[in-house]
């Protein structure tokens, strides 16, 4: 039987990782503290050792213990694979000549993870490979759990671990969760994935049915949820509207944009999480920094590259500033790129190109990105539309969503998220 020793890893991502190795029968071992990795990994001879590296820790402390269990004949023989935060490429070059194979930045992506594990054990892990996005943000105690595209069994099971590490870091004493998945049209086959999604989110601490609520336009959902006693108090609604008039607590207003704009539109949280919901096949095209190896070679990001087959955004924004640092980080994702100062010369041409995603500005001189959104408004098989802009009134917010934008981004942002939200809506039409 194969042996995996775990070493000081966070909980929840130390609980993911043994029910995964639990049922491909691999033996499992945790230790808490690094100083004793070397007695645990000469006493058992492990096949893989998983060692994690604290966002406070030491590397000089790290790199210590990394070089005795390196100097040791038995133990440096065995294979490290480690997760922490980004490192320069001066400690990735060293942590491979002390022996480790692969170094995971957090948040990680789990189907490269494994992978990477499946090389060093010879074993073929079982990854269910079902395209889904499936996306968890908080604004204040309101949870909303984004699901697009199916179902996939992983990432539901992961949901749970993900859930209960927000939970637990940001101490939500009352967690309310909105599970979005009106673009899913879903029938019986898929009952035990949605049994395993309501499952795993009334499995995290202090979550209550009655304070869950599903936006759907299935009547399935529906119907599996009042056939299952264990679900009672979940409400099914068709309206972000419903949704938020239940959840939000709020004496100063009940206007519905408030609403949206207060509680969905701004983000609150801050990212502590140590697994990523994402997988490196939901953001092909897009580089990664995990895994790093410092040695020469072939990584599965580089081979899922879209080389050959791009796709196209355009960007429509009359700040230059903002025009280069989009266009670099798209064509780094290996996306074709169009820029475009104002809305006539875009919508000049619109019907010569064919776009999977346009980036729209609203504050731009002469025809305005509102205006913009409205001519687009007869186009037929009109790609997804990113709102990305400075203008924060709550009435332009909810006219431009009600006029088909998809996403409402306030500058400024990371280039690399923007990115990442087109690759996400891209994937979801697909």
């Amino acid at each position: 039987m194969k042996h995996v020793l775990i070493v000081d890893t966070p909980p929840m991502f130390r609980e993911f990782i043994k029910d995964k190795l639990s049922e491909e029968k691999i033996e499992i071992t945790y230790i808490q503290e690094k100083r004793d990795a070397i007695t645990k990994m000469i006493s058992i001879l492990p096949d893989l050792v998983i060692m994690n590296i604290d966002e406070t820790e030491d590397i000089e402390y790290f790199t210590s213990v990394i070089q005795d269990i390196h100097k040791d004949p038995n133990a440096g023989r065995i294979p490290i694979i480690a997760t922490g935060p980004f490192m320069d490429r001066n400690n990735l070059a060293t942590f491979a000549h002390l022996g480790i194979v692969k170094y995971f930045v957090k948040p990680i992506k789990f189907d490269v993870f494994f992978e990477s594990m499946g090389t060093i054990l010879k074993t073929n892990f079982s990854i269910d490979s079902t395209p889904c996005v499936l996306d968890i943000h908080r604004n204040g105690n309101i949870v909303f759990i984004e699901i697009a595209r199916g179902l996939n069994r992983e990432k539901l099971t992961l949901l749970k671990y993900n859930l209960t590490e927000l939970i637990q870091n940001d101490k939500l004493d009352n967690p309310k969760i909105v599970v979005m998945m009106t673009g899913l049209e879903l029938t019986f086959v898929d009952g035990l994935n949605l049994e395993l999604l309501f499952d795993n989110i009334l499995a995290a601490p202090k979550v209550h049915t009655k304070n869950v609520k599903v936006l759907s336009l299935s009547s399935f959902t529906r119907d599996l949820i009042d056939g299952h006693s264990q679900y009672d108090g979940i409400e099914v609604v068709t309206d972000i509207s419903q949704v938020l008039t239940s959840l939000v607590e709020s004496n100063n207003t009940s206007r519905v944009s408030d609403l949206i704009t207060d509680n969905i539109l701004t983000n609150t949280e801050t990212d502590t999480s140590t697994m990523e919901m994402r997988f490196s096949s939901d953001t092909k095209g897009i580089k990664s920094d995990e895994p790093v190896s410092p040695t020469p070679q072939t990584t599965s990001q580089q081979s899922n590259s879209m080389q050959g087959n791009l796709f196209k955004v355009a960007i429509v924004d009359d700040d230059q500033i903002t025009q280069k640092l989009l266009a670099a980080a798209f064509f780094s994702a290996h996306f074709e790129c169009d820029v475009y100062n104002n809305g006539i010369e875009f919508l000049s041409s619109i019907n010569k190109k064919q776009y999977n995603i346009i980036i729209l500005d609203i504050l731009m001189p002469g025809l305005s990105g509102f205006d913009t959104l409205k001519r687009l408004q007869g186009m037929q098989k009109k790609p997804p539309i990113i709102i990305y802009s400075q203008a924060m009134r709550r009435e332009l917010v909810v006219q431009c969503l009600a006029l088909g934008a998809k996403q409402f981004l306030v500058k400024p942002q990371k280039p690399e998220n923007i990115v990442q939200k087109a690759l996400e809506l891209i994937n979801a039409q697909q």
